[in-house]
């Protein structure tokens, strides 16, 4: 039974929250809000606690896992944690090398190009994975009735790293291959299918509330490549947790062109960049999905006024949908500054106290 379930007789602590709510799109004490990024760079509290301490090794130690998640639901009252991780967790977990480098990100050290490189990944087990187990039991006891959101990479997100060996602005490896080699390319995407399935699986059923996938990168997809050569992976990541019933949510930068497709993936709520208005999203995505969003994390180092008109404006957008998440519509600069995301969230509460 994972946190989200609605055991026999008192509903769990977590069910009845506004966020799992809003994700099931049903009636809200208020729009619940949380941030992308909210555990992170942008609080002083987490900069001192990971002085010293590498990006992937702070991801395995479940006491550094629980504090920082824990960090910015006691600063910002947010209605939702997210688990402290990194997107590349389980392909270090698998054996792959690679690194997150500061200011860049991570780094392959033996890019994936042809047939014979399929080797390197190895499908995923629990025992890979020791300390998201554990730090998720420590979370969720902390945390009480505030759900919980486990994460991983979709795998197209997760292939250009894999592809290109790093970062990269024009997803020149990961499309040449996509186009030059299609059946390498399937095979690829759906053995990160498979490893990101088993890694949302672990977190599940250590009892996070919800799941969000990001596919960071994908919006450098057109249209047809993005239904052809991408949506069959991500689609059984979405059915392979589907029997859990806790909400399953996607997201992706840059994705106005792929909302309807994505949608149909089979997420339960779609995040929406700040590109596109909550209205015209809700156009494109159609009936049946919560939304989540959309405010431009730029905007937080605007004033407290201006940052109360823009966040208005994304609440009046949303006011006619079945159920709306707040959050960014993508994560918190580094530079932001603690208080504003404080300020912010207590505004959305207010104004949409219910």
């Amino acid at each position: 039974m994972s946190a989200n379930d609605r055991p026999k007789g008192q509903p769990s602590q977590t069910y009845d929250s506004a966020f799992l709510k809003a994700c099931r799109r049903e009636p809200v004490p208020h729009t619940p809000v949380w941030f992308m990024r909210q555990a992170g760079r942008s609080l002083p509290e987490y900069r001192k606690l990971r002085a010293g301490t590498q990006m992937l090794e702070s991801c395995m130690r479940p006491d550094l896992v629980t504090e920082i998640t824990m960090q910015p639901v006691r600063r910002h009252n947010v209605d939702a944690a997210i688990f402290f991780s990194d997107i590349v967790v389980p392909l270090k977990a698998i054996g792959i090398d690679l690194d997150i480098k500061p200011g860049i990100g991570p780094v392959v050290a033996q890019p994936i190009r042809r047939r014979e490189d399929l080797a390197q990944l190895r499908d995923l087990t629990p025992e890979d994975v020791p300390y998201v187990t554990e730090a998720i039991g420590m979370l969720t006891g902390e945390l009480g009735g505030t759900p919980l959101i486990g994460f991983a990479g979709a795998p197209f997100t997760l292939a250009s790293y894999l592809v290109e060996g790093g970062p990269s602005r024009n997803h020149e490896h990961t499309k040449a291959l996509m186009y030059g080699d299609p059946q390498l390319w399937a095979d690829l995407l759906d053995r990160l299918a498979e490893i990101t399935s088993a890694f949302l699986k672990v977190q599940i059923e250590a009892g996070v509330s919800a799941v969000q996938l990001f596919d960071s990168w994908v919006g450098a997809l057109a249209p047809e490549d993005y239904r052809r050569s991408v949506m069959p992976a991500s689609a059984k990541v979405f059915s392979a947790v589907e029997s859990y019933g806790v909400p399953r949510i996607h997201f992706g930068v840059g994705t106005g062109e792929l909302l309807g497709l994505m949608g149909e993936a089979g997420a339960d709520v779609m995040g929406v960049d700040w590109r596109v208005p909550m209205d015209e999203a809700v156009r494109r995505v159609g009936p049946g999905k919560a939304l989540q969003g959309n405010l431009d994390p730029a905007v937080l180092f605007s004033t407290p006024e201006a940052v109360e008109a823009k966040t208005r404006e994304v609440l009046d957008a949303a006011a006619g949908l079945e159920g709306h998440v707040f959050n960014l519509g993508h994560g918190v600069l580094p530079t932001t500054d603690p208080d504003a995301l404080t300020r912010l969230v207590d505004y959305v509460h207010t104004q949409t106290q219910r």
